[in-house]
């Protein structure tokens, strides 16, 4: 078999992405293909959690077990 077919790394989650802001912001920009995704504003909610809104138009938290979630 050709070393030229090299399987590609498998994808990751969400969900698996380290607890930061710089982990979240190079997994968006890796799924957006490499167009850079930023943080536009962050803010508490009503709940008390911080939510970063991205500018792929998604705000992203932490849940109770500390992993990114979509919100």
């Amino acid at each position: 078999m050709s070393q030229a077919f090299v399987k590609e790394e498998d994808g990751q989650w969400l969900h698996d992405v380290m607890p930061t802001l710089n982990a979240l912001i190079m997994y968006l920009t890796r799924e957006n293909n490499g167009i850079r995704v930023y943080e536009k504003k962050n803010y508490l909610n009503a709940a008390g959690k911080e939510v970063h809104e991205m500018s792929n138009g998604l705000s992203y938290s932490k849940d109770v077990d500390g992993k990114w979630c979509v919100v």
